[in-house]
This record gives C-alpha cells, structure tokens and sequence, in this order.
C-alpha cells in the first residue's frame, strides 16, 4: 500500500484548504473497506488523530476540528479528502493520511500504512 497526500499550502487564519491522498494498493485488495485517517504532527510532539472515515461511511472526529473540517473518501479515485476551514495558526504542522484494513475504526485506534505528509502554515 502506497499513500502519497497532496495539497499543503501556506494560509492565513480564516483560510481554507483541501488536502488529498492518494492510494496505491496491491490488486485483489479493496481498499474501499479499509479505515482511513488524517493525523497530525508538530515538532516536538507525536502524531496526532484528528479524522477518521471508516468504510460504512461513518467519520470520526476530535473536538477541535468538529465542524471546521471533513473527511471523506473517494472509492472509485482510491482517494482520501481532507477539507479544512476557519484554519487557525494552531492547525499547523505536517499532515499524515494512514490505513488500515482492521477493526476498529477511529482517530485513536492503530494504523500500519502512512504517507509520508503535507506541510501545512497557518499564519496570523
């Protein structure tokens, strides 16, 4: 499984952006039923789960980011969105997607598979 995320820009706060990751994975395999996430990384500090989208079309998300961003998925892209509004200089940082084909699904569960991220900059 290969996850490659696209998208990071620098922003003012009150901006939006939309991140994208794109998935790879081997034939035979359906990642349509596989749990995808969003985390995010500061320096100094461990990744951390913010969204989630599980394959029944249920999505995750931790307080801080309910109501400013959306997760969701594209099956027939293989593609991850993250959308994200009403940035504050606090939802800076580099942005992971990650997967998983197990159970369950949510922002602080394990995942085996991550991209290698997107820079996010909010500034004031």
């Amino acid at each position: 499984v290969q996850l490659v995320e696209s998208g990071g820009d620098s922003v003012q706060a009150g901006g939006s952006l939309r991140l994208s990751c794109a998935a790879s994975v081997a034939s035979g395999w359906s990642w349509s039923t596989w749990c995808m996430g969003w985390f995010r990384q500061v320096p100094g500090k461990g990744r951390e789960g913010f969204a989630a989208a599980d394959s029944d079309g249920a999505t995750h998300y931790a307080d801080s980011v309910k109501g400013r961003f959306t997760i969701s998925k594209d099956n027939a892209k293989n593609t991850l969105y993250l959308q994200m509004h009403s940035l504050t200089p606090e939802d800076a940082g580099m942005y992971y997607c990650a997967a998983d084909p197990g159970r369950p699904c949510g922002i602080a569960v394990e995942y085996n598979y991550w991209g290698r991220g997107t820079q996010v900059t909010v500034s004031s």
